[in-house]
Protein backbone atom coordinates (compact mmCIF):
# COMPACT_ATOMS: atom_id res chain seq x y z
CA UNK A 1 0.00 0.00 0.00
CA UNK A 2 2.81 2.36 0.40
CA UNK A 3 3.67 2.60 -3.23
CA UNK A 4 0.07 3.53 -3.67
CA UNK A 5 -0.19 6.14 -1.49
CA UNK A 6 3.51 7.76 -3.00
CA UNK A 7 2.34 7.48 -6.23
CA UNK A 8 -1.14 8.51 -5.30
CA UNK A 9 0.65 11.68 -4.01
CA UNK A 10 2.93 12.25 -6.69
CA UNK A 11 0.23 12.11 -9.14
CA UNK A 12 -1.63 14.93 -7.23
CA UNK A 13 1.54 17.11 -7.00
CA UNK A 14 2.59 16.36 -10.43
CA UNK A 15 -0.89 17.51 -11.42
CA UNK A 16 -0.54 21.10 -9.65
CA UNK A 17 2.59 21.16 -11.13
CA UNK A 18 1.37 20.99 -14.63
CA UNK A 19 -1.49 23.57 -14.04
CA UNK A 20 0.91 26.01 -12.69
CA UNK A 21 3.84 26.06 -15.58
CA UNK A 22 1.01 26.40 -17.89
CA UNK A 23 1.50 22.57 -19.38
CA UNK A 24 -1.97 21.95 -18.81
CA UNK A 25 -5.54 23.55 -18.79
CA UNK A 26 -9.06 22.81 -18.12
CA UNK A 27 -10.22 19.15 -18.09
CA UNK A 28 -7.65 18.46 -20.68
CA UNK A 29 -4.49 15.85 -20.06
CA UNK A 30 -4.01 12.80 -18.40
CA UNK A 31 -1.74 11.42 -16.06
CA UNK A 32 -0.54 8.00 -15.00
CA UNK A 33 2.22 6.11 -12.57
CA UNK A 34 3.59 2.30 -12.96
CA UNK A 35 2.79 1.16 -9.38
CA UNK A 36 4.29 -2.57 -10.10
CA UNK A 37 4.70 -4.61 -13.28
CA UNK A 38 0.88 -5.55 -13.16
CA UNK A 39 -0.68 -2.21 -12.37
CA UNK A 40 -0.63 1.60 -12.32
CA UNK A 41 -2.86 4.13 -11.00
CA UNK A 42 -4.17 6.94 -14.13
CA UNK A 43 -6.38 9.61 -13.44
CA UNK A 44 -10.09 9.32 -13.67
CA UNK A 45 -12.26 10.50 -16.86
CA UNK A 46 -12.88 14.13 -16.89
CA UNK A 47 -11.00 15.15 -14.10
CA UNK A 48 -9.34 18.46 -13.25
CA UNK A 49 -5.37 17.88 -13.13
CA UNK A 50 -5.03 21.09 -11.02
CA UNK A 51 -7.52 19.84 -8.06
CA UNK A 52 -6.64 16.28 -7.82
CA UNK A 53 -8.13 14.07 -4.76
CA UNK A 54 -6.77 11.05 -4.34
CA UNK A 55 -10.55 9.43 -5.11
CA UNK A 56 -9.90 10.59 -8.85
CA UNK A 57 -6.58 8.19 -9.58
CA UNK A 58 -8.29 4.92 -10.74
CA UNK A 59 -6.05 1.46 -11.05
CA UNK A 60 -5.93 -0.11 -14.50
CA UNK A 61 -4.09 -3.28 -14.88
CA UNK A 62 -1.20 -3.26 -17.69
CA UNK A 63 -2.05 -5.84 -19.58
CA UNK A 64 -5.93 -4.52 -19.49
CA UNK A 65 -7.77 -6.59 -17.50
CA UNK A 66 -10.78 -4.97 -16.74
CA UNK A 67 -11.13 -3.26 -13.17
CA UNK A 68 -14.59 -2.79 -11.32
CA UNK A 69 -14.56 0.62 -9.94
CA UNK A 70 -16.42 3.70 -8.80
CA UNK A 71 -14.64 5.82 -11.39
CA UNK A 72 -14.18 5.42 -14.99
CA UNK A 73 -10.30 5.80 -16.15
CA UNK A 74 -9.77 8.31 -18.36
CA UNK A 75 -10.21 7.64 -21.76
CA UNK A 76 -6.71 8.04 -23.48
CA UNK A 77 -5.79 4.74 -21.47
CA UNK A 78 -4.77 2.80 -24.61
CA UNK A 79 -2.06 5.43 -25.17
CA UNK A 80 -0.56 5.00 -21.31
CA UNK A 81 -1.42 1.18 -21.78
CA UNK A 82 1.12 1.01 -24.74
CA UNK A 83 3.62 2.95 -23.15
CA UNK A 84 3.88 0.04 -20.35
CA UNK A 85 3.38 -2.69 -22.18
CA UNK A 86 6.04 -1.98 -24.51
CA UNK A 87 8.68 0.53 -21.84
CA UNK A 88 9.06 -1.68 -18.89
CA UNK A 89 11.24 0.81 -17.30
CA UNK A 90 8.50 3.54 -17.51
CA UNK A 91 6.91 4.49 -14.47
CA UNK A 92 5.40 7.83 -15.09
CA UNK A 93 3.09 8.88 -18.61
CA UNK A 94 2.00 12.45 -19.34
CA UNK A 95 -0.15 13.31 -21.72
CA UNK A 96 -1.36 16.90 -22.14
CA UNK A 97 -2.00 19.80 -24.64
CA UNK A 98 0.30 22.79 -23.34
CA UNK A 99 0.28 25.76 -26.03
CA UNK A 100 3.64 25.79 -27.88
CA UNK A 101 3.89 22.40 -27.73
CA UNK A 102 0.65 21.35 -29.29
CA UNK A 103 1.52 24.20 -31.71
CA UNK A 104 4.14 22.59 -32.94
CA UNK A 105 2.14 19.42 -32.86
CA UNK A 106 -0.04 20.68 -35.42
CA UNK A 107 2.73 21.81 -37.54
CA UNK A 108 5.50 20.32 -39.61
CA UNK A 109 8.08 22.44 -37.17
CA UNK A 110 10.90 19.80 -36.08
CA UNK A 111 11.90 20.22 -32.37
CA UNK A 112 15.63 20.84 -32.39
CA UNK A 113 17.50 19.05 -29.55
CA UNK A 114 20.95 20.72 -29.49
CA UNK A 115 20.30 24.18 -28.05
CA UNK A 116 20.92 23.82 -24.76
CA UNK A 117 21.61 20.81 -22.02
CA UNK A 118 17.95 20.13 -21.10
CA UNK A 119 16.88 19.82 -24.65
CA UNK A 120 20.01 17.33 -25.77
CA UNK A 121 18.86 15.17 -22.98
CA UNK A 122 15.23 15.22 -22.43
CA UNK A 123 14.43 16.00 -26.43
CA UNK A 124 17.10 13.23 -27.55
CA UNK A 125 14.39 11.47 -29.67
CA UNK A 126 11.02 13.09 -30.51
CA UNK A 127 8.73 11.19 -32.76
CA UNK A 128 5.20 12.39 -34.31
CA UNK A 129 2.28 10.24 -34.40
CA UNK A 130 -0.67 10.93 -36.89
CA UNK A 131 -4.04 12.29 -35.84
CA UNK A 132 -6.44 9.68 -34.86
CA UNK A 133 -9.24 10.30 -32.40
CA UNK A 134 -8.75 10.86 -28.73
CA UNK A 135 -9.16 7.41 -26.42
CA UNK A 136 -9.32 5.27 -29.41
CA UNK A 137 -7.67 1.85 -30.02
CA UNK A 138 -6.33 3.15 -32.98
CA UNK A 139 -4.46 5.93 -31.55
CA UNK A 140 -3.29 3.28 -28.50
CA UNK A 141 -1.34 0.89 -31.01
CA UNK A 142 -0.15 4.11 -32.81
CA UNK A 143 1.58 5.28 -29.78
CA UNK A 144 2.67 1.73 -29.58
CA UNK A 145 4.76 1.58 -32.49
CA UNK A 146 6.73 4.54 -31.66
CA UNK A 147 6.91 3.49 -27.95
CA UNK A 148 10.40 2.46 -28.12
CA UNK A 149 11.69 5.33 -30.81
CA UNK A 150 11.38 8.37 -28.13
CA UNK A 151 10.67 9.49 -24.73
CA UNK A 152 8.45 12.17 -26.47
CA UNK A 153 5.59 11.53 -29.00
CA UNK A 154 4.17 14.46 -30.73
CA UNK A 155 0.39 13.41 -31.33
CA UNK A 156 -0.31 15.61 -34.56
CA UNK A 157 -3.66 17.80 -34.13
CA UNK A 158 -4.08 16.49 -30.55
CA UNK A 159 -1.04 17.58 -27.72
CA UNK A 160 2.00 15.51 -26.26
CA UNK A 161 2.52 12.42 -25.07
CA UNK A 162 5.68 12.63 -22.06
CA UNK A 163 7.23 9.24 -20.48
CA UNK A 164 10.07 8.49 -18.23
CA UNK A 165 11.77 6.59 -15.38
CA UNK A 166 9.69 8.87 -12.52
CA UNK A 167 7.25 11.58 -12.61
CA UNK A 168 9.96 13.59 -11.96
CA UNK A 169 11.59 13.08 -14.86
CA UNK A 170 8.55 13.05 -16.67
CA UNK A 171 7.68 16.66 -15.45
CA UNK A 172 11.06 17.68 -16.27
CA UNK A 173 10.90 16.50 -19.89
CA UNK A 174 7.05 18.09 -20.50
CA UNK A 175 8.52 21.61 -19.05
CA UNK A 176 11.38 21.39 -21.11
CA UNK A 177 9.28 20.46 -24.22
CA UNK A 178 7.08 23.65 -24.05
CA UNK A 179 10.38 25.80 -22.68
CA UNK A 180 11.73 24.31 -26.58
CA UNK A 181 8.77 24.60 -28.55
CA UNK A 182 8.10 28.22 -26.99
CA UNK A 183 11.87 29.58 -27.68
CA UNK A 184 11.30 27.71 -31.52
CA UNK A 185 7.95 29.68 -32.02
CA UNK A 186 9.42 33.27 -30.53
CA UNK A 187 12.63 33.09 -32.93
CA UNK A 188 10.68 32.02 -35.89
CA UNK A 189 8.50 34.68 -35.18
CA UNK A 190 10.84 37.32 -34.55
CA UNK A 191 13.34 36.09 -37.63
CA UNK A 192 16.35 35.22 -35.11
CA UNK A 193 18.11 32.61 -36.47
CA UNK A 194 18.92 29.78 -33.34
CA UNK A 195 22.42 28.29 -33.10
CA UNK A 196 22.63 24.79 -32.27
CA UNK A 197 25.36 22.46 -31.20
CA UNK A 198 27.33 20.42 -34.16
CA UNK A 199 25.99 16.94 -33.90
CA UNK A 200 29.61 15.82 -32.24
CA UNK A 201 29.19 17.69 -29.57
CA UNK A 202 25.35 17.05 -27.91
CA UNK A 203 26.75 13.41 -28.56
CA UNK A 204 29.46 13.84 -26.47
CA UNK A 205 27.72 15.64 -23.54
CA UNK A 206 25.38 12.83 -23.57
CA UNK A 207 27.99 9.95 -23.94
CA UNK A 208 30.68 11.63 -21.24
CA UNK A 209 29.25 15.06 -19.51
CA UNK A 210 27.76 13.01 -16.32
CA UNK A 211 24.91 15.12 -16.86
CA UNK A 212 22.29 11.92 -16.37
CA UNK A 213 23.19 7.98 -17.04
CA UNK A 214 23.31 7.61 -20.42
CA UNK A 215 20.18 6.69 -22.48
CA UNK A 216 20.02 2.77 -23.99
CA UNK A 217 17.49 2.76 -26.89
Amino acid sequence: MENYETNRQDLIKTGKFMMEYGLAWGNAGNISARVNEDTYLITASGTFLGELETEDLVECAVLGQSMVQEKKPSKETPMHQAIYQNRPEINAVLHASPFYSTLVACSNIDIPSNWFVETMYYLERVERVAYYHPGSQALGEAVAQKARKANVLLLENHGVLVYDTSLKEARMALQTLEMACKMLVTAQGAKIVMKGLPKEIEKGFLENAGYKPRRTW
